[in-house]
């Protein structure tokens, strides 16, 4: 069968494995039948990050498409701009147009990402609120100069909100804000850098308006404590599904919130944890806490870093063992940064945790070739991350593993894994065919560099 031969309905399926935008740019050359579904996949997802080469003419240029252009703007569903030339929003009117006029047109538009500090402005804002299907608003607090924070209130009806550095002015607006879209948010996210502003007594306000929230991630506020937190968890109805608490107040008592939620059963249906742990911090009764906190969930995704120094593996032994024996069989995801962990509590982890898929640590350099063995063990791994510390690593192996090195890993792993990284470093897992010299086919597996325009989750996670 030739593939023009090939039903049309499957022609969407297979572009789904298509992902860098160049690629699917010229899909849309190919003829007539593909056009419209590569330039569907083309323009439903926006990425612009401040690593782009010539980020900043790109998204004037993508502006000046989407004015210009409706039925391209029209199939936009997430835009994603982490970098935005600061001009543009206060001298250059012309650009301005352009980028409100295409903002309008993106009537489909569920979800935006603009976190540059000082690129947002009050039109912009009411540019987005003209976009009907819009859910999920993901954008810098600093509003000083830039915007009017009465606008937040225009948004409503939405599920995700993410705030980054929020300024005493937005904080303000927070209050009235979730009066009007609360009822409707799933997730609310804080990101800060020692803050002050995000206190107990704001998340106790903001609470009776939190009755439907599923996640809820705090970083950078070292004034909540567990009052505030269980504030929060107390009031949703059906139970928070993820839960972040980095960088909290060292006066937070995992023991009084753990004993609160074992009792009213308030995390009953929590899947996911991000936590974060400090050198001042009793590991071996907190350990004993966050147990008990997760007793009763039933957890998929165990996140944890160290905000100071790397812990050494020894003091965290305890740790893996206990989550391991409580959560193994569940725990799909565990990802450990800033904090050693030992070859045999890797053993344990892949032996144990028969449902994971992605596995990120810290170990030590010199016991990279030992790693295979470990790995080998979890049947359905997808994505390994292994970082170490510089210091360690030197003597032995660069501070990126060569592409054999870490061939010689993956080669001893399951099938299942389409992603290994080292450090700074990400591959994704290919395969290719070759024949035998006796003529036999057979799929080889290769490392490539890394495709997709999303950036890796395991950069994403240490935020403080």
């Amino acid at each position: 069968m030739l593939f023009l031969d090939l039903p049309i309905e499957i022609l969407p399926e297979i572009l789904e494995y298509v992902v860098k935008p160049q690629h699917l740019a010229k899909l849309c050359l190919v003829n007539k039948t593909f056009r419209p579904f590569a330039t569907s996949r083309l323009y439903e997802k926006i990425y612009i990050y401040s690593w782009h080469r010539e980020g900043k003419s790109k998204v004037v240029k993508l502006f000046n498409t989407l004015s210009r252009y409706v039925y391209l703007a029209n199939h936009l569903r997430r835009l994603e701009i982490r970098d935005f030339p600061k001009a543009v929003t206060t001298v250059d009117n012309d650009i301005l147009n352009h980028v409100l006029r295409g903002l309008r047109n993106c009537t489909n538009l569920k979800s935006c990402t603009w976190t540059r500090d000082g690129s947002l402005n009050s039109d912009i804002f009411k540019a987005l609120q003209q976009c009907p299907h819009l859910r999920e608003l993901e954008f810098n607090g600093h509003n000083d100069g830039h915007y009017d924070p009465r606008l937040l209130l225009g948004f409503t009806n939405l599920q995700r909100i993410l705030i980054i550095m929020p300024s005493p002015a937005v904080v303000s607006q927070l209050n009235p804000w979730l009066t009007v879209t609360g009822t409707s948010l799933r997730s609310f996210t804080l990101i800060c850098k020692g803050s002050t502003l995000i206190t107990d007594a704001l998340l106790d306000s903001l609470a009776p308006y939190l009755v439907n929230l599923e996640h809820l991630h705090l970083t950078g506020c070292p004034k909540v404590t567990h009052h505030g937190v269980w504030a929060v968890a107390s009031s949703s109805l059906n139970g928070l599904r993820s839960l972040g608490l980095e960088g909290v107040s060292p006066k937070f008592d995992m023991a009084t919130l753990a004993s609160r939620c074992t009792s009213s059963g308030a995390l009953n249906g929590l899947r996911s944890i991000t936590l974060t742990v400090h050198q001042q911090l009793p590991i071996k009764e907190w350990t004993k806490n966050v147990i008990d906190l997760l007793s009763s969930s039933p957890l998929e995704r165990f996140q944890i870093y160290s905000t100071g120094a790397s812990f050494e593996s020894p003091v965290t032994e305890d740790l893996w063992s206990k989550l391991v024996l409580t959560h193994g069989k569940r725990l799909i995801r565990i990802s450990v940064h800033r904090m050693l962990i030992s070859l045999e509590a890797i053993s344990n982890i892949c032996s144990q945790c028969t449902n994971l898929e992605e596995l990120f640590v810290v170990m030590e350099s010199s016991s990279f070739d030992k790693l295979a063995d470990c790995l080998s063990l979890a049947k359905k791994l997808r994505t390994v991350h292994i970082n170490s510390p510089i210091e360690a690593s030197m003597d032995v192996f660069p501070f990126v593993l060569r592409v054999d090195q870490a061939l010689s890993i993956i080669q001893r792993c399951n099938s299942t894994l389409t992603q290994f990284g080292c450090n700074a470093k990400v591959w994704q897992v290919d395969r290719r065919i070759v024949r035998d010299e006796d003529g036999t086919l057979r799929a080889e597996r290769i490392l490539a560099p890394y495709g997709s325009p999303e950036i890796p989750e395991q950069f994403t996670v240490v935020r403080i």
